[in-house]
C-alpha cells in the first residue's frame, strides 16, 4: 500500500527557500548586531567595511558546510559527530585566519602578533559557526522527526481504513448460501418468476455492497432502502414469520452512519428471532435526533438471549439455551466499527428482557449527509425493475413503513 507524500511544516514546505531565508537573517541579523556595536563604540568608518568582509565570509563558509552537513547527516551517529567536529575546526581556522588577515592589513589590530589575533578571533568565529551548525543540525533532525511522525499517521490511518474495509466485507456466508439454496429450490420446482426476482435482488444487493466505500458513510435513509432489498430477499424465503416495522424521523433520515453498519443486526435479527419461531417474529427499527445524536435501536420479538454473562467492553451475545448457534460476530463487527469510526464518542448497547426479545442500541455524533446520487442499490437495469416487479411475491402480512416527524 502507497504512502502518501509528506506535507510539511508550511515554512518548510520549500526546503531551498527555507534555507537561504534563515541565511540572510541570520547573517543578517549577526551583522546588524556588530555594526550597532561598533557604532556605540564610535569605531571608525573603516570598521563597518572590515565586519562586512567577516559577514561575507562567514556566509561563503557556511554554504560550503550545509553541502558537507548535508552528507553527513545521513551517515552513522558517530561518523556524523565526528566529523562535524573536525570540519567545523577546519573551517574555524579558515575564517579566523581571513578575519585576522584583514585586521592586519587594515592596521587596526591592537594585539602584538598575527597569532595572538588569530587565537582570540579563532574562539569568536568557533562560537559563531558552532551556533550555526547547531541550529542546521536542530532544524533538519526536526523535519526528520516530523516527517517520521507524518507517516507514522499516514500508515495508522491507512491500517484504520484497511481494517474498516475488513470489516466491511464480512458478509455473513450463511446469507449467501440459504439465498442460492432458495433460488436452486425455485428453480427446480420450474418456478422462474420468483426466482429471477431473487436474483436479481440479491445481484443488486450485493452491488451496493461492492459499490459503496468501505469506510465511507451514507444516510440513513439509503442504509434504509438497502435494508429494505435485503429484506425484501430474506421475506420470500420466510413469507409471513417476518415482519418489519421501520420508523424514521425526518430528522434522521438526513443523517449519516457507516455504510452497511446495520445489516448484520437485521440479519441476526433473523436468524436468531425469526428461525427458531415457528410464527416468526417482528423487526423494528427506529432511528431518531436526540439532542446532539443520532439514536438508531434495531429490536426484534424473538426469544431473546441472557445478557447477564457479557462484558461491558465486549457486547457480544453469549452462547445460551435460547440462542445456543449465536456466536456474536456481527455485534462484535459492529463494535469494532464504531470504535474505528467514532472513537469513544459512541454508545452501544444490547437488551435483552426477560420476557423475550432482543434489542441493540447505537447512538452517534449526529452529521448531515452530503447531497448524493442514490445508492446503487435503487439503481438498476430497466430489465431488473421489471423482473422484480413481475415477481410473484409469497403472501406476507403488509410490511409498516412509516415517516414520523
Amino acid at each position: 500500500m502507497a504512502v502518501l507524500p509528506f506535507s510539511p511544516t508550511p515554512f518548510f514546505a520549500n526546503k531551498n527557500q527555507a534555507f537561504w531565508n534563515l541565511q540572510l537573517l541570520g547573517w543578517g541579523g549577526a551583522t546588524m548586531l556588530r555594526v550597532m556595536s561598533a557604532v556605540a563604540n564610535d569605531q571608525p568608518a573603516e570598521r563597518l567595511v572590515i565586519i562586512l568582509i567577516a559577514t561575507i565570509t562567514g556566509f561563503s563558509l557556511s554554504l560550503i558546510l550545509s553541502v558537507v552537513y548535508n552528507y553527513l547527516i545521513a551517515q552513522r551517529p558517530l561518523v556524523t559527530w565526528g566529523s562535524t567536529a573536525v570540519v567545523l575546526m577546519f573551517a574555524t581556522g579558515i575564517y579566523a585566519f581571513i578575519d585576522s588577515w584583514v585586521l592586519e592589513v587594515a592596521g587596526t589590530s591592537s594585539s602584538g602578533s598575527f597569532v595572538s589575533l588569530f587565537v582570540g578571533i579563532y574562539f569568536f568565529d568557533l562560537t559563531l559557526l558552532g551556533a550555526w551548525s547547531a541550529l542546521y543540525y536542530a532544524i533538519n533532525f526536526f523535519l526528520q522527526v516530523e516527517e517520521q511522525s507524518d507517516r507514522l499517521e499516514r500508515l495508522e490511518a491507512q491500517a484504520t481504513s484497511a481494517q474498516l474495509a475488513m470489516l466491511r466485507y464480512q458478509l455473513n456466508p450463511h446469507f449467501l448460501f440459504n439465498t442460492l439454496n432458495s433460488i436452486s429450490t425455485l428453480v427446480l420446482l420450474k418456478q422462474t418468476e420468483p426466482a429471477n426476482a431473487m436474483l436479481t435482488r440479491l445481484s443488486s444487493f450485493l452491488r451496493h455492497t461492492l459499490v459503496t466505500q468501505p469506510g465511507g458513510k451514507v444516510s440513513v435513509a439509503q442504509e434504509a432502502e438497502t435494508l429494505q432489498l435485503y429484506l425484501s430477499i430474506e421475506k420470500m424465503r420466510f413469507e409471513d414469520r417476518l415482519r418489519t416495522n421501520f420508523r424514521i424521523e425526518d430528522r434522521a433520515a438526513k443523517a449519516q452512519v457507516p455504510s452497511m453498519l446495520l445489516q448484520p443486526l437485521i440479519e441476526n435479527a433473523i436468524k436468531y428471532g425469526v428461525s427458531p419461531k415457528e410464527e416468526g417474529a417482528e423487526i423494528s427499527l427506529l432511528a431518531q435526533i436526540v439532542g446532539p445524536r443520532l439514536r438508531i435501536t434495531v429490536s426484534d420479538t424473538g426469544p431473546g438471549v441472557d445478557v447477564g454473562g457479557v462484558a461491558d467492553d465486549l457486547p457480544a451475545v453469549m452462547a445460551t439455551h435460547k440462542r445456543r448457534d449465536s456466536t456474536g460476530v456481527g455485534l462484535a463487527n459492529i463494535r469494532d466499527r464504531l470504535a474505528q469510526a467514532y472513537g469513544d464518542d459512541h454508545r452501544f448497547e444490547i437488551r435483552s428482557p426477560e420476557s423475550g426479545g432482543f434489542t441493540v442500541l447505537i447512538e452517534i455524533p449526529h452529521e448531515l449527509a452530503d447531497e448524493e446520487e442514490p445508492p446503487a442499490a435503487a439503481q438498476g437495469t430497466l430489465a431488473e425493475k421489471q423482473a422484480t416487479a413481475l415477481a410473484v411475491n409469497p403472501p406476507s402480512a403488509p410490511q409498516k413503513v412509516s415517516t414520523k416527524p
